[in-house]
C-alpha cells in the first residue's frame, strides 16, 4: 500500500515539462476566453457591459476607459481604431504578449528567474499611466479620449 506522500509527490515534481507547462496554458486559455467575448460581444453597442466607475462617479476618463473597445477592435485586427480608444493598451498587449513568451519559454526549459523588474522601471511605468491619465482630459485634447 502506498501513502499519500508517494501518490501527492509527482503531481508536485516540477521537473517534467508537462508540469511546468500547465501555468501558461491555463493563462492562455484564460486570456483566449476573454478575448473571445471581448471580440464577440461589442463594447460600442450600450448595455453590454457597465460603465466604468471612475467616468461614472467623476465625468472624467481614467487611464483605463477605453480597454475594451481597444481590445475588441485589436481582435479584429483594426489597429488605428485601437490606438484610438486606449493607446496604452495598445502598448500594454504587446508588452503583455512579450512576457508571457518569456515566461512560457523560461518554464518550458527550467530556468529559474534571474531578476526582478529593477524599481525605476516600475517608477516610470506609473508616471507614465499618471501622465496619461492627466494628459487625456486636458480639455481641448479630444485625440486621448476614448470616444
Amino acid at each position: 500500500m502506498t501513502s499519500v506522500q508517494e501518490c501527492v509527490r509527482p503531481l508536485l515534481d516540477t521537473s517534467s515539462r508537462g508540469r511546468r507547462l500547465l501555468r501558461p496554458l491555463a493563462v492562455a486559455a484564460a486570456a483566449a476566453g476573454v478575448l473571445a467575448v471581448v471580440a464577440t460581444v461589442d463594447p460600442n453597442e450600450s448595455g453590454h457591459y457597465p460603465t466604468c466607475p471612475w467616468l461614472f462617479v467623476t465625468g472624467t476618463w481614467c487611464p483605463g476607459c477605453g480597454t475594451l473597445r481597444a481590445l475588441h477592435a485589436l481582435t479584429h485586427g483594426d489597429v488605428p481604431t485601437a490606438l484610438a480608444r486606449n493607446p496604452v493598451t495598445v502598448i500594454a498587449s504587446a508588452g503583455l504578449a512579450v512576457w508571457f513568451v518569456v515566461w512560457t519559454h523560461r518554464m518550458w526549459t527550467g530556468a529559474q528567474r534571474t531578476r526582478m523588474a529593477p524599481a525605476w522601471l516600475l517608477y516610470a511605468l506609473f508616471w507614465a499611466v499618471l501622465a496619461f491619465w492627466v494628459a487625456r482630459n486636458v480639455p481641448g485634447w479630444t485625440w486621448l479620449s476614448p470616444a
